[in-house]
């Protein structure tokens, strides 16, 4: 029940390894010059120093991960981290987590087989992981600096789907995933802006994407956004009923789908 809704997955027409050099990029833009004591305010208790040294971080174990081909759960996150001497040096250290992750990328295989928490067993998608852990924590970085976040809409549709297939797996660091069970009820989400539909089916036991979303007529319940808007609803950046979003059918269904798809 795991498979994309889309008849040609999305991350097939992405370059996700370009995609986090650029993404990074933009991020890095953003810090130069700004005040990195600044409260992410969708990051509850994190100022951008620890959002940039959280994003860097993150490149620099998926890195070590991709060098390792590791084929079993890791039983430590250490990393060396070279953490800069101060704060003004973060933007050029973040630049020169994802140029360590770039160099590995030239010699990866993203069809090689590779233990991941996620359904896609291969080490495309650590590389997939990198680019919207990057993409999302630079939306944050906008927020907290008084921008309007601007996201690609294609990274958008790919990013969405990223999370809806691989939300069921990700119990192990996010528990409140294990409470996402119903009895055969069905959400919809789709795209108010091109081409992205996508329903997920609760039932006793699990949850997960329905192969064809097409042969759901009508959803129990339904969001309809932008694809930009869809991708930061899902990752709890935006409210449902912020900007265009809609929703319609069951809303105590809505409710205990955002109160525990936190990833």
């Amino acid at each position: 029940m795991n498979a994309s809704p889309q008849a040609e997955r999305p991350a097939e027409r992405i370059d996700h390894r370009l995609a986090i050099a650029e993404e990074t990029d933009r991020f890095a833009d953003l810090l130069k010059g700004a005040d990195l004591t600044t409260v992410v305010p969708s990051c509850p208790g994190w100022t951008l120093t620890d959002l940039v040294r959280h994003t860097g971080s993150v490149h620099r174990w998926f890195t070590v991960l991709l060098r390792q081909r590791v084929q079993t759960p890791p039983t430590s996150r250490d990393v060396e981290l070279r953490l800069p001497a101060d704060a003004a040096g973060y933007p050029d250290w973040l630049i020169e987590s994802a140029a360590e992750a770039e160099q590995t990328f030239a010699g990866l295989d993203l069809d090689a087989p590779m233990w991941a928490w996620g359904v896609d067993q291969h080490a495309r998608f650590w590389v997939r992981r990198m680019l919207f852990e990057t993409l999302v924590h630079r939306t944050d970085a906008e927020t907290a600096l008084g921008m309007r976040p601007g996201i690609d809409r294609a990274l958008a549709v790919d990013g969405v789907d990223e999370f809806l297939t691989n939300l069921p797996h990700a119990v192990r660091f996010a528990p409140k995933v294990a409470n996402l069970r119903g009895a055969d009820e069905t959400i919809r989400f789709r795209c108010t802006d091109g081409a992205g539909d996508w329903v997920v089916r609760l039932q006793a036991d699990s949850f997960g994407l329905v192969a064809d979303p097409a042969a759901v007529a009508t959803a129990d319940a339904t969001v309809q956004g932008t694809a930009a808007e869809l991708l930061l609803l899902a990752y709890g950046r935006l409210e449902r009923t912020a900007g265009s979003l809609q929703s319609s059918g069951d809303q105590e269904l809505l409710a205990r789908w955002f109160a525990n798809s936190e990833f």
